[in-house]
């Protein structure tokens, strides 16, 4: 299911952006590398930068050590990427197929060498965007609905994607409608 504009990641305004972003944090290392950082004035530069061209705020992301986290490509992606918005309106249909996304690993064409192509799958699994999105627009979102709970009995178990989504859309985890 395509999702409106407004709710699909913004891939087009990433695209131009990724480029210099992923440069600027390898010149970055490259100059940690050759002459050391300890004052952090370098840091602050590339902080200074990459806020200017995407209006985020750069302590939420670690420049410094992208390489013990997901790599430089998806750092830049999720720097170059804009921030979900708050939409109006979002019909449980839309909130079935953010779910699906969500729990599924379905790569919608696996020879897509384009820049969406690249970074599809990890958006759906990698990225916070959806679940920043689902924060933003839904009181009933928590991560621990997309993750692995153990019943009364000892066993593991996992919300079916409608139990998530009914959760979301009608305000939280409710023990009495969504029984395990």
């Amino acid at each position: 299911m395509k999702l409106r504009d407004e709710i699909e990641p913004d891939f087009e305004t990433a695209e131009k952006r990724y480029p210099e972003v992923l440069k600027l944090i390898l010149d970055y290392t490259d100059w940690c590398d050759e002459h050391g950082d300890e004052e952090s004035v370098e840091y602050k530069k590339l902080e200074d930068k990459l806020h200017t061209m995407t209006g985020k705020e750069m302590s939420r992301f670690n420049l410094w050590e992208w390489w013990e986290g997901n790599g430089a490509e998806h750092l830049s992606f999720d720097i170059s990427l804009p921030d979900p918005q708050i939409v109006e309106d979002i019909t449980m249909d839309e909130l079935a197929e953010i779910v699906r996304r969500m729990s599924t690993f379905e790569i919608p064409d696996p020879n897509d060498q384009s820049f969406k192509g690249m970074f599809y799958n990890y958006i759906c699994s990698g990225s916070d965007y959806f679940p920043d999105f689902l924060k933003i627009n839904f009181k009933g979102y928590h991560i621990k609905l997309f993750q692995s709970h153990k019943d009364k009995n000892g066993n593991y178990f996992e919300y079916s994607q409608e139990e998530i989504t009914d959760a979301i859309w009608n305000g939280g985890l409710n023990h009495h409608t969504v029984k395990k």
